[in-house]
Parts: C-alpha cells; structure tokens; sequence
C-alpha cells in the first residue's frame, strides 16, 4: 500500500471530522431517518429520501477520511530538514511576476488540501514546480490555464 504524506494539523482536522460525523452527524441523521419513517409510506416520503442520501453521504465521507488515515504518513513540518529548500509541509511566499501580487501557501497532502486556505496539494502544478527550489528563485507554474512564473520570497517551515 502505497503511504500518501499528510501534516500533523491536516491528521489532527481529520480525526476531528471523523470524530464529528461518527458522533453527532450520524447518530443525528439515523434520527431523522427514524422519523420520517414514522410518517408512512416511503416510496412519497421525501423527508425519507433526503435522510438516506444524507446518510449515504456520511457513511462515504467516513470511508473516506479513515482510509486516508489509514494509509497516511504524517509529517511535521517544523522538524524536517530541507536546508531551506521548498518541500512537503513548508509554507511558502510567492511573488506572481505577472500580476505583481503575493500570495502565501503551504504545500500538504491531497487529503487535507484546500486552495481558500492557502492550503495546496503537492500534487498539483504550482506545488510540483516549487519543490526542490530556494529563496530567491522563479518557478515556472505550467497549467492549463497556461503559463505563470513566482518568484519566493520566502519559505517557512511551521
């Protein structure tokens, strides 16, 4: 089996999820399920239909994080040693050469990856083009948008 890297916050947030949506999302939706059974025959009952879609939704959601969890190895950040290089887990300043803004991702695993929060998968183009690279360089971020050069400004490893 193949171990996919996470860092310890991203692990931490799972477990918490998964805590959540074993303890209080599903016991909540086998309520509703209960109910809406009360109210007669299934085969109209809308009520029914959307709380077993809703359960069939977090029974996949919990598959999911725990056999992510279960293949997972988790990384923390603040104790590799990249030797100031950009790599999984670091948190990194760019300088976008084109349209003269900065912007700060870190560079996590697929699981717990979420652009909104600055939080970027290391499989994606801009993470593979800034792996291996130093203060000070240009990346050249091949998409299909086309391409984009950052320039990093810094790198942190938190």
């Amino acid at each position: 089996m193949r171990r996919v890297p996470i860092t310890t916050n991203g692990a931490t947030k799972l477990k918490s999820d998964l805590h959540t949506l074993k303890t209080v999302d599903r016991p909540a939706i086998i309520n509703a399920i209960a109910e809406a059974r009360a109210h007669g025959d299934l085969k109209e009952n809308a009520e029914y239909h959307a709380a077993k879609e809703q359960q069939s939704f977090i029974e996949g959601r919990i598959a999911e994080i725990e056999s992510g969890l279960g293949g997972a190895e988790i990384i923390d950040p603040t104790t590799v040693k990249a030797n100031g290089r950009v790599v999984f887990g670091a948190t990194v300043e760019l300088f976008n050469l084109s349209t003269e803004s900065e912007v700060i991702y870190q560079i996590v695993g697929d699981l717990e990856a979420d652009i909104s929060a600055g939080l970027i998968s290391i499989s994606s183009p801009i993470a593979r083009a800034l792996i291996g690279k130093e203060q000070g360089d240009v990346a050249v971020v091949v998409a299909p948008a086309g391409e984009t050069e950052y320039e990093i400004v810094a790198i942190n490893y938190l």
